[in-house]
């Protein structure tokens, strides 16, 4: 145990907030997916390692293994949805949905084979990366939930334990069991007063705060945004008034991956990211995601936030103990909200 100077508080606080910034995002992106789809969505953590070790893979000239998991998601769900359509009768529409999967399939096999070698600046690799992560949320929904979105909450749970393990099982075949640094977008150090900050640690948190205001101003001033907020208050009644749950869960699922991917993007700089690192990043996220109920925005960014303080500071001083420290946190907040909620049976929601 260190002894505890306070002239190294900015420090902490400072690295604590970078880190609670990222841990937002995955709480908001936890809260949102469970408000719409009741799914607690265990494998976000995943999307964090696949942005890290897919952007990566670019970095040193290789077409990444997401490419592989996107093609076969494509596919699989290609032929749910062909499926479905030639059961109803549209048969001209099933086929189109199989051509038109198989084009798209060719053409990001080839164009993603001619562009990773060039080793293209980071700007444009990056972008490449979201390509191929964020289609991996509504893919996964396709095939996973989409099938169980009228299973209770635990069956939802069950899944998403399994899909978590079958990503992480996959990663270790894309990526190796080697971890993997990304090089920062920022490269340099600020001085603020007495501390000394990384340009990358203030891209961090600019980066965290502006997909935040992003998506309050989605929910506030969109359509799509509006119907994503009245299918988490009401899902049947959403559904009454013509808001698709289909959609919405799509929609949902593509905004999850698309943060998971930033945040990935936004922390390897300064992590090295293995196949299995997404689990713990994942449940720092999820710990915010419980302090705000998994229903209160602010109030999962907040939790998340204190989630990256509480472990900067023990890394310091007691960093045999951090993550019981870190984990320990939820336990209060489960007892508390176990006492103020009324429990009410699912069916009767």
């Amino acid at each position: 145990m260190q002894v505890f100077d306070p002239s190294i508080f900015p420090v902490l606080f400072a690295d604590g907030l970078t880190n609670g910034a990222v841990y937002a995002l995955l709480a908001l992106a936890l809260v949102l997916v469970f408000s719409v789809t009741r799914v607690i969505f265990i494998p976000i953590g995943e999307f964090v390692v696949f942005g890290t070790l897919t952007l990566a893979a670019l970095q040193g000239g290789k077409v990444p293994g997401t490419l592989g998991l996107l093609l076969v998601l494509l596919a699989v769900a290609a032929v749910m949805q062909a499926f479905s359509q030639f059961r109803a009768g549209q048969s001209s529409r099933a086929l189109t949905t199989l051509v038109g999967a198989a084009v798209t399939g060719a053409v990001l096999w080839f164009a993603l084979g001619s562009l990773a070698p060039m080793k293209l600046p980071l700007l444009v690799q990056s972008l490449i990366t979201l390509l191929l992560v964020a289609p991996l949320g509504p893919l996964i929904y396709r095939v996973v939930y989409q099938p169980l979105q009228n299973a209770t909450v635990l069956v939802l749970l069950i899944a998403s334990v399994a899909l978590h393990m079958v990503l992480s099982g996959l990663a270790l075949v894309f990526f190796g069991p080697e971890g993997s640094r990304t090089p920062p977008f920022l490269s340099g150090d600020l001085r603020l007063g007495q501390v000394t900050v990384s340009q990358q640690s203030l891209l961090v948190i600019l980066a965290s705060a502006t997909l935040m205001m992003g998506l309050f101003f989605f929910f506030e001033r969109t359509m799509m945004g509006k119907a994503l907020r009245a299918t988490a208050v009401n899902r049947v009644g959403a559904r009454l008034v013509g808001i698709s749950p289909t959609a919405s869960g799509t929609l949902t699922f593509l905004l999850a991956a698309l943060i998971g991917g930033v945040s990935g993007m936004l922390i390897g700089p300064s992590v090295a990211m293995g196949y299995d690192s997404g689990f713990l990043i994942g449940l720092k996220g999820f710990i915010g995601a419980i302090i705000g109920g998994l229903v209160s925005f602010p109030l999962a960014a907040g939790g998340a936030v204190l989630v990256g303080l509480i472990e900067s500071f023990a890394s310091f001083s007691l960093s045999a103990w951090k993550e019981v420290i870190v984990f320990t946190l939820i336990l209060p907040v489960l007892l508390w909200r176990s006492l103020i909620t009324k429990h009410i049976p699912e069916d009767e929601e």
